[in-house]
């Protein structure tokens, strides 16, 4: 196997051909949103992995890592850094640096950031070709400000109400533990 080219995006640097890279999470790609957080994916818009999802995402206090769902695939979730609350199946529970969560395929969750300051997770996830993601309505979620106004399957129809993701760093950058 081949080293993968990595190139600067504007944001950060992203593989722009297969093969195996290291890149250190200051300079990687970064995507940020006001609704949902920062995320580091590690991957690009011409390169994905195909077995594995991997994200770091640093969520503000309040911020929701995204809407509430259940996905067809497992995923895993650890807390590096600050706190937050999981909703999982409708109900909360607080995480703190070292939290680890298992989420088997169908299990509904969301992150909400808590506490005073930044929130890090690593979130890895299993990828299919057959892979079926729901957002149910959650009154819960709906609290935070995670939840749909109605069941969807589509993604898009899900985060249509939201700017997207825009490529570039957190504004808090200097304040995370590897600034």
């Amino acid at each position: 196997m081949i080293e993968a080219r990595l190139e600067d995006s504007g944001s950060g640097l992203a593989p722009s051909s297969d093969g195996w890279f290291v890149v250190n999470v200051r300079d990687a790609e970064w995507e940020s949103s006001d609704t949902f957080g920062s995320g580091c994916g590690f991957e690009s818009r011409e390169i994905s992995f195909p077995q594995i999802g991997i994200n770091l995402n640093v969520l503000e206090p309040g911020q929701p890592s995204c809407l509430y769902h259940s996905e067809s695939q497992q995923e895993a979730f650890l807390v590096l850094s600050g706190e937050c609350t999981l909703l999982v199946e409708g109900e909360e529970r607080p995480l703190r640096p070292w939290d680890f969560f298992h989420c088997p395929a169908g299990t509904e969750h969301v992150f909400v950031a808590a506490g005073e300051g930044p929130c890090v997770i690593v979130m890895v996830g299993a990828r299919s070709a057959k892979e079926q993601i729901l957002y149910p309505v959650s009154e819960l979620a709906g609290r935070y400000g995670a939840s749909v106004e109605e069941d969807t399957p589509d993604s898009k129809h899900a985060y249509a109400p939201f700017k997207p993701p825009q490529p570039e760093r957190p504004p808090y950058w200097s304040r995370l533990p590897w600034a």
